[in-house]
């Protein structure tokens, strides 16, 4: 069979997969990236002369990209060193109410019976095991496989198991859910908190996403050097594999001939043609026709956006609370946050903050001078995107940055930013670097029973074009984005096997992924 060119659009965690995959599948693949790095939304920031993760700052599925990387005949450990994180997450409500989760339940079970009694305790360990279950559910029936409807989820399931199935709760809100397992409204916010992992409201996102919650439990790890290494990583691992980069190239538009994606149109004028593309945008690129109206689909309709954020990458000197690594101080109204952003469209007025500070593995490691901070408060994303009526103003900008180092500081972490330097991104600019997502940083809000099915599948409805990216199936965050590009390549792969009936194809199962009880698995 005839080697296959393909062009892959975008450097972003989807893209760098399904590079890799097609090119151990034998393709030429060639990857256009309109910055000047790879990683998309996986960005580092400089600041006074230091590196700052100022995108995706968690890793978790560890086992993801130890299955990619050995498919290609590596190692992830000999491209980058992870360090198990003890202690999950630092959580505070006020000067005096704090909790840690800690990555040993029984740590955590001790500490929620500190804060809030030992019926909250039995209530947590409760909320795990059915995390735990609905990701084991999950996990080979969709996670890793290619997106099929509710039917073709029971079928895989299998009849024996439809129980487990119904369990996942669908049909309930993650917010109406955590009440079965917690009283404590504080336990309320933090175990709905993992909504916003994939930019959702944890009153409109279905009780189904309690699974990140055994995903994060199961292992999170720092990276040396940053989250950034692992997408120079992947790219290092894909150019060794013969994928050839052109960053600084701005795709204005996806060819199409006779009916099928062809090649694709960079703004300079040049054409690259290909025989299959993959885009690695976000799928309203498609929608909008931001790629062309040749490859808009037909009936497309508006989506709901997920979150977007306002960030700060900063270095600066912090006094009092002793930081970890993530760190989340809660306002003291959930619902009157979301409702701002959803509802309003407009910034929380009382925000809940995440703070990742990144020269801290443990919490209350002794450092003197600035440290590097990424901080960041939810927000809505632009509606529509093309619009500048809908961006967040200066002023609204100022006061929300007032609230939050106040709040800060009223929570007992004053941050001195004093002759320090800080770059600030909002949902305009992240539209800027994003275009035709609005800001929004997670593809559509996962609201509804059906959100999850509604997601773009790889395939799409030009034939011979595909997508991958958090903006599609299986959905948002690191390690989903990377088995996205996995199931596009492997759609790919599959629709020239189908041609070429006698040539064999490379797939998700089998030896190249690992189960959910080896090794790093989470």
């Amino acid at each position: 069979m005839a080697k296959q060119d393909v062009v892959i659009v975008g450097a972003g965690i989807g893209g760098l997969a399904c590079a890799i995959e097609l090119a151990v599948s034998g393709c030429a693949v060639t990857v256009v990236e309109r910055a000047a790095s790879p990683g998309g939304k996986m960005r580092e920031v400089t600041v006074d002369g230091a590196p700052v993760d100022s995108g995706p700052t968690v890793m978790t599925m560890r086992w993801v990209f130890e299955a990619l990387f050995e498919r290609a005949g590596a190692q992830l450990s000999d491209y980058v060193t992870l360090k198990p994180l003890n202690v999950l997450a630092r959580h505070a409500w006020s000067e005096t109410e704090r909790l840690d989760l800690f990555a040993d339940q029984d740590l955590s079970a001790e500490a929620i019976g500190d804060l809030a009694g030992a019926r909250e305790a039995a209530g947590y360990r409760a909320f795990s095991a059915e995390a735990a279950r609905i990701y084991r559910t999950l996990k080979d029936s969709f996670l890793t496989v290619p997106k099929g409807g509710p039917i073709t989820l029971a079928g895989r399931v299998g009849l024996h198991r439809l129980g487990e199935l119904m369990a996942i709760r669908p049909y309930e809100t993650l917010w109406g859910a955590l009440g079965d397992h917690f009283k404590d409204p504080r336990l309320h916010q933090l175990f709905g908190r993992y909504a916003t992992y994939c930019g959702s409201s944890p009153y409109e996102a279905p009780a189904t996403l309690m699974l990140i919650a055994h995903v994060e439990q199961a292992g999170v790890w720092s990276v040396d050097g940053g989250m950034y290494r692992l997408a120079e990583a992947m790219s290092e691992l894909a150019r060794s594999l013969g994928v050839v980069f052109r960053y600084g190239a701005h795709v204005a538009r996806i060819d199409v001939q006779d009916g099928r994606a062809a090649g694709v149109v960079l703004a300079s004028g040049e054409r690259l043609p290909a025989d299959r593309i993959v885009t690695n945008a976000d799928a309203q690129a498609l929608t909008t026709g931001a790629l062309g109206d040749a490859v808009k689909p037909p009936r497309a309709g508006p989506v709901k956006r997920s979150l977007s954020a306002v960030t700060w990458s900063l270095k600066a000197t912090t006094q009092g609370l002793p930081l970890a690594r993530h760190n989340v101080f809660f306002s003291n109204d959930y619902l009157a946050e979301f409702d701002d952003i959803f509802k309003r469209n407009r910034l929380p007025q009382a925000p809940t903050i995440y703070v990742c500070a990144q020269d801290r593995d443990e919490p209350g490691a002794d450092l003197k001078g600035p440290e590097r901070l990424l901080v960041l408060v939810n927000a809505p994303a632009q509606y529509p995107p093309t619009q500048d009526e809908s961006a967040v103003t200066d002023r609204e900008l100022a006061i929300c940055e007032t609230q939050v180092f106040q709040f800060l500081q009223a929570c007992g972490l004053a941050v001195d930013r004093t002759g320090g330097s800080a770059i600030r991104t909002t949902p305009a600019m992240f539209n800027a670097l994003f275009p035709a997502t609005g800001g929004s940083l997670y593809g559509q809000a996962t609201h509804g029973w059906n959100a999850a099915f509604a997601r773009p599948s790889a395939r799409t409805a030009t034939p011979g074009l595909y997508q991958a990216g958090g903006g599609a199936h299986p959905g948002a965050g690191v390690p989903m984005a990377a088995l996205s590009g996995r199931l596009a390549a492997q759609a790919l792969l599959s629709d020239l096997a189908s041609i070429r009936s006698f040539h064999r194809v490379a797939t998700l199962g089998g030896t190249s992924m690992r189960s959910a009880t080896m090794g790093n698995s989470a």
